[in-house]
């Protein structure tokens, strides 16, 4: 019973907003279009996001915590004699791989070339401000990192370089090059593993031999890639911006370097390269959203129009595509007044308010042409707000509770919870604009209806006499029905009538005893034949409708095959076959954690990515192994947990050195704190091969006299790796990490490329996990007042077998589970929702008669609109697939296999299992019940001027 009043109330409130909305047709559609223009002049407000980082990176993780921990205690500055270029990367910086096209890097002329290119960015001049006249010049010695002489930090490969290079040049030996760790002339170790790439040593089969014990390796032979990084300080806002344009004169030398020497393959990135490439997705699918807007318009304007030319509806096509358009803009105009950001996730966007618009507005014209054509546009709008928001505006919320949950603080993914809010704000938009300008524009078309004028010349149709004498192809372009039809749509049933005037009474009503009331001014079901319109006259067509060809088709063809008995189990058979190969797909997912997946093709991120995996994928990125608190180095339990922990790893570490630097001088290396520290101090680390591991000790004064603690220190290790490198550096952050929870010294480990990795699977899912549950939350709630249980049962199972379809789908085509496919799987809650959610409330509200039928119905009714809005969204989704972007690609095929599922789904498999599942059709209907109803039926009187009386016959 509150099912009911609920219903009755809200269908009765949207009858009177169509009521007043048809009323003034001219506010409702021009206060849309005021509003959107003068929001749109905000776009001089626009800002790109420049955080990359903080977009797809988890907002809260562990790693962020030790990353700030790491930088207080050895920030960048701090290194004085040697940096890591995958480990300590500073704000700004310029790094090139650069690989021999035949041969090695270490051959003298492709040696001297790049020490020639070395020297060249060396003394590379940018003026700033670039265009003042009296503008400064700076170099890179101006803008590096100095080290403890006050020189810049260069890489070690670079001296071991210029060291084989001046032995060459006075004949003597050439100093042996050792691999991942090299000595260099000081006598120095350096790690060179993530300079030195493509490396074949002396060993066997010319492979080299990695030692796990810290030794040297293997000597070089050959090398096919080297790594150079220059490393810029930017402390304050015109440091910022001499460095900024350094980088942009980095990659233009490059370019010009390449072109000078074709025999080497230059790969630079800088510091901004993932920002720069991460947006230039956007830069290039603006000419194909174009082209998606101009192919969704044709298209659109194809499913509404009829062959009855006064029917047809043309225009209305490119009026939805504009009332999305403009909730768009007006969106968008917020934005930039909230001085909110962009970034290139915000592609989909538009897909989502396409999907959802014209989902409503091939839902109102559905339901427009099932109105009496004799009434008046105001009582004909009125109907169709009666017949479709309620159901319109039920998918809206399932559309803001997904969006909604997502945009919440729960998600831990600022990309997606970005994403989700404006998405939300745009739906919102776009369904206040469905209920104002477009419902304005039905009214329009409707008068041009009413007055017998073209649908899309608007020009009044010429009598049949008229037409006569015209040619064939005018004759056509003029073909109607629709005068003489309307003037039949109510013939008399042969009994006496008792004609009342009423003014009042505009729909038809079938009051049987069960106490059901059907309105046939909106629906076909109030008659119990299998086609509700029947006309007397044998010229006439049985439908009118059926001049459109989508219904026909369904109604003629496709309704009776899908329900056939003999076509049913095939069907069946096909939905087994879908949810193998989606458990197949499911079972296979996997992570993209890597943000160069999400970027433009061709592009210098995805090209030094490329070149990175491909010659230095033999060895992890330098991870620093951080003793954050004071630790008893001097017992000896405590170091051999350390040098245990090192064990199997490349390693550069202080302690190691030290206690070999003991034993060589016959030292215990267990000592007395003060002689252990003291030691320390005034030998080791005043020795020059060993000076540079005073970067990694910090010392804490005790009291006068004492010798300091040592505070906190730090080791860097190396892991062997494979091809699936981010996965096996995840395996070993987890490691690690639980083994820093039960040891005796406090310690941690962080690499800048563990932000990306931590709990990036959990900040990923979350938010797909949170807007899954509310809506199957929502459904059952809604489903005690407001939706049938049944219909809540079944919509629920609908999300969930589209969710798991192209879940598993997307992992068999390639996709990975990242930010950009988990948007799009939120996105893909509501628009399976449109599609599916009014057939199944079409065939639950439906009693009596047999399942079948009542599919048949439900598919005549709400079938062709899903149809038509996935031909147009699919055809839209095309030309995004030319965007050469890895981002774009993702998001084409995760939206192109929501849209097939979708379909799959409303236009076949529930079909066919609602014809012998719940819910049943023969509750609250008795036989012979139909011969024991009274009719009361409102006639309609037409004069030439279409002006119309209203007679009430009973």
């Amino acid at each position: 019973m509150l099912r009911q009043v609920l219903h009755a109330g809200l269908r009765t409130c949207f009858r009177a907003l169509g009521r007043f909305v048809a009323g003034h047709p001219v506010f409702f559609a021009s206060a849309p279009v005021l509003l959107s223009v003068l929001l749109g002049a905000s776009f001089s407000r626009y800002r790109v996001e420049e955080d990359v980082e903080s977009l797809l990176a988890p907002k809260h993780s562990l790693a962020k915590i030790e990353g700030n921990l790491v930088d207080s205690l050895f920030p960048v500055n701090r290194s004085k004699h040697a940096l890591y270029s995958d480990l300590q990367t500073p704000r700004r910086y310029g790094r090139v791989i650069i690989t021999a096209r035949k041969g090695s890097v270490l051959e003298t002329t492709h040696l001297d070339t790049i020490l020639q290119l070395h020297r060249r960015l060396y003394q590379m001049q940018v003026t700033v401000p670039a265009a003042a006249f009296n503008g400064f010049n700076y170099s890179f010695s101006y803008l590096c990192l100095p080290d403890d002489k006050n020189i810049c930090i260069i890489d070690d490969i670079i001296r071991a370089m210029e060291e084989i290079q001046l032995a060459r040049a006075s004949n003597r030996s050439i100093p042996a090059l050792w691999y991942p760790i090299t000595q260099l002339a000081d006598g120095r170790l350096a790690y060179i593993g993530h300079q030195l790439g493509g490396v074949q040593g002396w060993g066997p089969g010319g492979a080299v031999r990695a030692q796990g014990t810290g030794a040297k390796g293997e000597g070089v032979r050959s090398a096919r890639a080297l790594q150079l990084t220059y490393y810029l300080q930017a402390h304050g806002g015109l440091m910022d911006q001499v460095a900024s344009q350094w980088e942009k004169a980095f990659c233009a030398e490059l370019h010009q370097f390449a072109a000078l020497n074709p025999k080497l393959g230059l790969y630079p990135s800088t510091s901004s390269s993932l920002r720069t490439d991460f947006q230039f997705s956007s830069v290039l699918a603006r000419h194909p959203l174009l082209a998606s807007l101009g192919v969704c318009g044709v298209l659109t304007v194809l499913c509404c129009s009829m062959r009855d030319c006064v029917r047809s509806k043309p225009w209305l096509g490119l009026l939805a595509l504009l009332s999305v358009t403009l909730s768009g803009l007006t969106a968008a105009g917020i934005l930039n007044l909230t001085r909110a950001t962009y970034n290139s996730t915000y592609l989909g966007i538009p897909f989502v308010m396409l999907g959802h618009g014209l989902f409503g507005s091939f839902e109102m014209l559905s339901s427009w042409r099932r109105t009496r054509e004799d009434q008046h546009v105001k009582e004909r709008v009125a109907s169709v707000f009666e017949d479709v928001m309620l159901r319109f505006s039920g998918s809206t919320m399932l559309h803001l509770m997904t969006l909604g949950l997502a945009a919440s603080p729960l998600t831990n993914m600022e990309a997606v919870r970005l994403f989700c809010r404006t998405a939300a704000l745009a739906v919102t938009i776009s369904y206040v604009y469905m209920l104002s300008f477009y419902s304005s524009c039905l009214v329009f078309t409707g008068y041009l209806e009413t007055g017998y004028r073209h649908g899309c010349f608007c020009r009044r149709v010429p009598k049949q006499d008229r037409l006569d004498s015209k040619p064939a192809w005018y004759r056509c372009l003029m073909y109607t029905r629709y005068q003489d039809e309307t003037q039949t749509t109510n013939p008399t049933h042969g009994v006496g009538h008792t004609h009342v005037l009423n003014t009042n009474l505009t729909h038809t009503h079938m009051v049987n005893n069960a106490g059901i009331h059907e309105h046939v001014a909106n629906s076909t079901h109030a008659h119990p034949h299998p086609h509700p319109h029947t006309h007397p006259s044998g010229g006439m067509e049985p439908h009118p409708q059926d001049s459109h060809l989508l219904l026909g088709c369904v109604r003629r063809c496709y309704g009776d095959w899908i329900t056939n008995t003999y076509v049913k189990p095939f069907v069946v058979l096909l939905y087994l076959v879908y949810i193998s190969f989606g458990l197949m797909g499911f079972l296979q997912v996997t992570q993209g954690s890597d943000p160069s997946a999400l970027v433009a093709m061709d592009t210098a991120t995805v090209l030094y990515t490329r070149a990175q995996q491909r010659y230095f994928s033999s060895y992890s990125p330098v991870i620093g192994f951080y003793i954050y608190e004071s630790a008893p180095y001097w017992n000896a339990s405590v170091q051999r947990d350390l040098l245990e922990y090192a064990k199997g790893f490349q390693r550069i570490s202080w302690l190691e050195a030290y206690l070999t630097y003991l034993s060589d001088r016959n030292q215990s290396t267990s000592q007395p704190r003060e002689n252990f520290t003291r030691t320390l101090r005034h030998s080791f680390l005043r020795e020059p091969q060993f000076a540079h591991f005073s970067d990694d000790i910090i010392f804490a004064e005790r009291g006068q006299g004492e010798e300091p603690d040592v505070a906190a220190s730090r080791i860097f290790l190396v892991a062997k790796t494979t091809e699936n490198k981010r996965e096996e550096m995840s395996v070993l952050l987890d490691t690690l990490r639980r083994l820093s929870l039960t040891s005796r010294v406090r310690f941690l480990i962080f690499n800048p490329s563990f932000v990306y990795l931590d709990r990036y699977a959990a900040a990923v899912s979350s938010p797909l996990r949170h807007s899954l549950l509310a809506v199957l939350f929502l459904l059952g709630l809604s489903s005690l007042a407001v939706v049938e249980p049944l219909v809540s049962m079944w919509m629920g199972l609908t999300l969930l077998s589209v969710q798991f379809g192209v879940l598993g789908f997307m992992t068999l085509w390639g996709v990975e589970l990242d930010c950009m496919s988990v948007l799009c799987l939120i996105s893909a809650l509501g628009h399976s929702a449109d599609c599916s959610g009014p057939l199944l409330c079409g065939f639950a509200s439906g009693r009596g008669e047999s399942r079948t039928r009542w599919v048949r119905v439900a598919l005549e009714r709400h079938g062709v609109p899903s149809l038509q809005t996935l031909i147009c969204y699919s055809a839209a989704l095309v030309p995004v697939s030319s965007v050469r972007s890895n981002l774009t690609r993702t998001m084409f095929r995760c939206l192109t296999l929501t849209a097939s599922c979708s379909a799959l789904h409303t236009l076949a498999f529930l079909p066919t299992l609602l014809t012998f599942l719940p819910p049943s059709k023969s509750r609250g209907h008795r036989p012979g019940a139909d011969g024991q109803r009274q009719e009361v039926e409102c006639v309609e009187m037409n004069d030439s001027t279409r002006v119309v009386d209203q007679i009430t016959t009973v």
